[in-house]
């Protein structure tokens, strides 16, 4: 069985190591993405693949299709204010949840590109959010 905490650490520590490469995530391009606990007020680092669109950024608490949501998830939306680590540049941006078309669209982009995601969406019966991540400033 995967211990994701210790694969998240290890692909943490070779992203930033490497100037935002991490040659073990095979999946696609890798952001880090740092929230603050919603209970804990902790900040928490995920790796997570995006979508490039425009000047934003956008990401999807997929959890590989599970019946929830993942706990970065949760933590944006009582926090939005997050720091994203996108290759060597770290920089601070409001987390803004994606609905109707727009989120639709986004999804759609990034399943066509990585085909994984449109099996997770058929793997759980919940709405997988998309979150655009605005960079602040």
């Amino acid at each position: 069985m995967t211990n994701w905490n210790d694969r998240n650490k290890a692909i943490i520590e070779e992203f930033r190591g490497h100037s935002g490469k991490a040659g073990s995530f095979p999946g696609g391009p890798l952001l880090l993405l740092t929230t603050m606990g919603a209970k804990s007020g902790k900040s928490f680092t995920t790796p997570l693949m995006y979508l490039q669109d425009g000047k934003r950024v956008v990401v999807i608490a997929s959890k590989g299709g599970a019946p929830g949501n993942p706990d970065w998830y949760h933590n944006l939306v009582a926090n939005p204010t997050v720091t994203v680590e996108l290759g060597a540049e770290m920089f601070e941006a409001n987390a803004v949840v994606m609905t109707g078309h727009e989120r639709d669209d986004l999804y759609s982009r990034q399943a066509k590109r990585y085909p994984f995601f449109a099996e997770y969406e058929k793997q759980t019966k919940r709405k997988i959010p998309v979150i655009a991540l605005e960079r602040k400033g």
